[in-house]
C-alpha cells in the first residue's frame, strides 16, 4: 500500500477531511450491507419455520392410512403370570391362557473336587484331583481322551468348543456348565468313565458334596384357548400377540384384546398440539409489530451500545422480519382452509367440531391463538377441560367414523403441503415452503454489489489522498525554495 501524507506541511487534518468527502459513498455501502443482513435474518427465520412445517407434514403423512389408527391393546388379568405385546394382526376378543411350563437352560452344578494337600484351581491336573489312569470324557456324545496331565482348564476349553458355557469356581471348588440358550434342543449331556467324572465332580451318581446336579434344558409350554403351544424360550408369537410366559401356574388368566382408544386419542391430540404450535408461530410472525426505523447495526453503531441494547435491537428486527409476508400468509391460510373444511364420511359431511374439536372463537382467544384448536374435555387444556369429552366417546363407540375422518383430513393436509413445497426452478428447492433458492441468489448478488461499492469507495479515497499528497509535495518544494532563498539573502 502506498504511504499517505497527511498534512505535514499544510497543517490540515487530511484523514478527517477525506472521510467527510467519502461519507456519502460509505453510506451506500452501509445501506447495501444492512439490506443483505436483513435478508439473512429472513432466510434464517424461514429456515427455522420450514423445519417445523416439514415436521408437521411428516406427522400427517403417517396419519393418512387407516392402519395407523387400528391400534389395539391387550390386558392380562394376572400380569405376574404373563405379559403381552399387541401387534398389528391381533384381533379383538377374550382368550384364556395357562402357563404350564417355563423354558429352561440346561445347567450342571458340579460336585466339589478334592485335591490332595491343597485347593484346586484351573491349572490343577486330573492327577492332582485323584485320577491315576487315562480315561474318556464324553461331551454330547463325543469322546474326549483325558489323562493325569490334563488340567481343569483343558477340560473347560473342550466344553466351550462343544458350544457350552463352562467355568471353575475356586471359592466353591466346583465346575459349572450351562447351555448357551433355552430349550430342549440346546440341552447337553456329560458322560464318561466314572474315575474321570469323579475327579472332575461331574458324576450325577456321586455321593454327598461330590455329586453333580443336572437340570435339563426344556421348552416352554402354554395352553391358549385349549390349544397347546411350545417354544424354546418363554416368548410365543401367536396371531398378532407376543406372549411372554413369566410364571408356571395352574391358574388360567384372561387376555382381553380391544381397540386402543387411548392410543388413537393421543395420536389426534399430538397432531393438534403440533399444528397449533406451528400456526401460533406463523400468526406471531405475520402479526408482529412494525419495526420501522430499525435496521441492522453496523460495527460502528454497535460500539456505542450495550450488549443488552444490541440484543433487544436485533430481536426487534428478527421478530418483525416476516410481518405481513405474502408467502407466510399463503401457507397459513391454506392450512386453515383444510382444517376448517368439511369431509364426507358415510355420506355425511363432517367437521372437526362434530368431534368436539374447535377454536375458541375470535373474541375468546388471544390474537395469535385464534387459529388454535382445542379438544373438549382435554384435561391438559384449561379452556375446555370442563366440557364433555366427545372425541374419546366417539373413538370408543364409533372408531370407524373417527378413523375415516382423520385419515382423510391428514391426506388433504399432506397433499396441500406437498403442493406448497414443490420445487420451483430458480426459486425454491423441493420440500421447502419458502423461496430458498431466490433468497440465496439475492444474497449472493448483494455480496457482489457490496464488493463493487467497496472497491469504488477505496478508489475514491485513494484519489483524494493522491490529490492531497500532490498538494503536500508542492508545498514541500515551495518551502524548500523559500528556505534556499532566505539562505542566499541572509548570506
Amino acid at each position: 500500500m502506498a504511504m499517505r501524507l497527511t498534512g505535514m506541511y499544510s497543517g490540515l487534518d487530511t484523514d478527517t477531511i477525506i472521510q467527510e468527502l467519502v461519507a456519502a459513498k460509505r453510506t451506500k455501502v452501509d445501506d447495501k450491507t444492512k439490506e443483505q443482513k436483513k435478508l439473512k435474518i429472513k432466510q434464517d427465520t424461514w429456515s427455522e419455520l420450514n423445519k417445523k412445517l416439514k415436521s408437521l407434514q411428516s406427522r400427517v403423512a403417517g396419519m393418512r392410512l387407516s392402519d395407523a389408527y387400528t391400534k389395539r391393546t391387550t390386558k392380562v388379568s394376572n400380569s405376574s403370570i404373563a405379559s403381552v405385546i399387541t401387534g398389528d394382526g391381533a384381533m379383538n376378543g377374550v382368550q384364556q391362557l395357562r402357563v404350564e411350563r417355563l423354558a429352561k437352560i440346561g445347567y450342571m452344578t458340579g460336585g466339589k473336587v478334592s485335591k490332595t494337600g491343597g485347593t484346586a484351581n484351573a491349572l490343577s491336573t486330573l492327577k492332582d484331583l485323584g485320577l491315576s489312569d487315562d480315561g474318556t470324557l464324553k461331551i454330547n456324545g463325543k469322546d474326549i481322551t483325558v489323562g493325569e496331565g490334563t488340567s481343569v482348564s483343558d477340560v473347560l476349553n473342550e466344553l466351550k468348543k462343544a458350544g457350552l458355557n463352562a467355568n471353575f469356581d475356586e471359592n466353591q471348588q466346583r465346575i459349572f456348565i450351562s447351555s448357551k440358550d433355552y430349550g430342549a434342543d440346546n440341552n447337553f449331556t456329560i458322560e464318561g468313565d466314572e474315575p474321570v467324572l469323579n475327579a472332575l465332580g461331574l458324576n450325577v451318581k456321586g455321593n454327598g458334596d461330590a455329586k453333580a446336579v443336572k437340570v435339563d434344558g426344556q421348552d416352554a409350554k402354554i395352553i391358549l384357548n385349549d390349544a397347546t403351544f411350545t417354544s424354546k424360550n418363554n416368548v410365543f408369537d401367536i396371531n398378532g400377540l407376543t406372549i411372554t410366559a413369566l410364571t408356571e401356574s395352574s391358574e388360567t388368566v384372561t387376555l382381553t384384546t380391544e381397540m386402543d382408544t387411548d392410543g388413537i386419542y393421543d395420536m389426534i391430540k399430538g397432531f393438534l398440539k403440533q399444528y397449533n404450535e406451528v400456526m401460533n408461530e406463523m400468526d406471531k410472525l405475520y402479526n408482529a409489530s412494525s419495526a420501522k426505523g430499525y435496521e441492522p447495526l453496523t460495527n460502528d453503531e454497535k460500539m456505542s451500545m450495550s450488549d443488552s441494547e444490541i440484543e433487544e435491537w436485533e430481536k426487534k428486527i428478527k421478530d418483525s422480519i416476516l410481518r405481513k409476508d405474502e408467502n407466510l400468509s399463503t401457507v397459513s391460510s391454506s392450512l386453515r382452509e383444510i382444517m376448517s373444511g368439511g369431509i364426507s364420511v358415510g355420506g355425511k359431511t363432517m367437521y372437526l367440531f362434530d368431534f368436539g374439536i374447535d377454536t375458541l372463537g375470535y373474541f375468546d382467544a388471544e390474537e395469535n391463538e385464534r387459529n388454535m384448536y382445542h379438544i373438549d374435555g382435554d384435561a391438559d387444556d384449561a379452556e375446555t377441560s370442563g366440557k364433555a369429552d366427545k372425541l374419546r366417546g366417539m373413538i370408543a363407540s364409533d372408531p370407524d367414523t373417527v378413523i375415516n375422518f382423520f385419515s382423510q383430513l391428514s391426506q388433504q393436509l399432506y397433499g396441500k403441503m406437498f403442493d406448497m413445497s414443490k420445487s420451483v426452478n430458480g426459486y425454491r428447492s423441493y420440500g421447502n415452503f419458502y423461496d430458498d433458492k431466490k433468497m440465496q441468489s439475492d444474497y449472493d448478488d448483494y455480496t457482489s454489489k457490496i464488493k463493487d461499492l467497496e472497491d469504488k469507495l477505496t478508489a475514491y479515497e485513494d484519489k483524494w489522498y493522491a490529490k492531497f499528497s500532490k498538494m503536500e509535495t508542492a508545498m514541500a518544494k515551495m518551502q524548500s525554495s523559500q528556505n534556499a532563498l532566505a539562505g542566499l539573502l541572509g548570506g
